[in-house]
């Protein structure tokens, strides 16, 4: 059946029927090899299932989100964390009539290349290695040639742009420096991404006792609403009205996503509060400190010790500090600090 009617090019026909400033698959400007398109999938659906399958995405579930090693089942974990930007990314790329497919799979591989305890693992690298190091770009080391046995997985060119393009520095959402990526669906996800980690990490906050409900700022609260979904559902539904009616202006900034000044103020000041009152908080914690430690000392050892590296990891650098940090990044929090251990113990022994 497939060998006479080519499902792919069905699913291509279905999206043109899509909003005009959606990116079609047809029209993907293509991989980083040249390789024959499937009969079932489309070019981005095929990319969402590679990532799914690969084992950087496996690990996530191991990695930190914000409370390291945290005692209960219920936190957030890096895992979690792109389940639920996937799921809010296409929910307002449908919305839209965007591409829904392209949009999940730049949700699903976004923080693929993340390190182990979360932000402060990807601070403690960025400090000593010295090109610096940003978990965006990692993620796009980690799809183009550390998966696969050192093959990559060969995504589009959408696919890895709104990987690359999905950071924001430490500015105000929406703000002048906020960057640019070069889809709407890549622009979905790098919002639904804010989205998901205010309102998920609040959530946690309140889990460990650091806040309650009634700290969160009152103003806020009263525009976005008094719960979890009551919240996002507003960012949600407010990013849909907003972008949906730029996008019948007819001006040069038509193509835009975005919120309403109400509830991109609202949302500004809950993120300002999770800065001061929980992610500044946790960065003095006995368990950050201790984060910090495990990744300088696998930084040192493997540094001194290159031949220790997994072989994998030395594919494609010639340079000891990059395999380095390609093993460190790729590791779990659980994995990095028995490794950290057994380094310890080891030397201990030897003294």
């Amino acid at each position: 059946m497939i060998n006479q009617l080519n499902i792919r090019q069905l699913a291509e026909e279905k999206e043109e029927s899509l909003s005009p400033y959606a990116t079609k698959s047809r029209l993907s400007r293509g991989r980083l090899k040249p390789e024959e398109p499937c009969q079932v999938r489309t070019a981005f659906q095929r990319d969402r299932d590679r990532i799914i399958h690969c084992k950087a995405f496996r690990r996530l579930k191991h990695k930190t989100q914000v409370f390291i090693a945290p005692l209960g089942d219920h936190y957030v974990t890096r895992l979690t964390h792109t389940l639920e930007v996937s799921q809010i990314a296409r929910t307002i790329a449908r919305a839209l009539n965007l591409n829904e497919d392209l949009t999940e799979a730049i949700a699903l591989g976004h923080d693929l290349g993340h390190t182990p305890f979360g932000h402060v693992g990807e601070d403690v690298l960025n400090e000593l290695y010295h090109q610096g190091f940003r978990h965006n770009e990692q993620s796009l080391r980690v799809v183009d040639l550390l998966e696969n046995n050192g093959y990559g997985l060969n995504l589009t060119w959408e696919v890895r742009d709104g990987i690359v393009n999905h950071s924001k520095t430490r500015i105000d959402i929406l703000g002048q420096d906020w960057g640019k990526v070069n889809t709407l669906e890549g622009e979905v996800c790098k919002i639904a991404d804010t989205v998901a980690y205010i309102n998920h990490d609040i959530g946690d906050a309140i889990r460990a006792d650091i806040i309650t409900e009634g700290d969160l700022p009152l103003p806020a609260v009263k525009v976005l609403g008094l719960s979890h979904s009551q919240r996002i559902n507003t960012m949600v539904c407010d990013i849909i009205g907003y972008s949906w009616a730029a996008s019948g202006r007819d001006t040069t900034d038509s193509t835009k996503i975005g919120m309403s000044p109400q509830i991109l103020e609202a949302t500004n000041t809950l993120r300002k509060f999770l800065f001061d009152r929980v992610y500044n908080l946790q960065a003095v914690q006995q368990e950050t400190e201790k984060a910090r430690e495990v990744i300088r000392l696998l930084y040192r050892y493997f540094n001194e010790h290159e031949d220790k590296l997994p072989s994998e990891y030395c594919l494609h650098s010639d340079e000891t500090e990059q395999r380095v940090v390609d093993y460190i990044a790729g590791m779990t929090d659980q994995y990095a600090l028995r490794i950290a251990e057994e380094l310890a113990l080891t030397k201990s022994k030897a003294r």
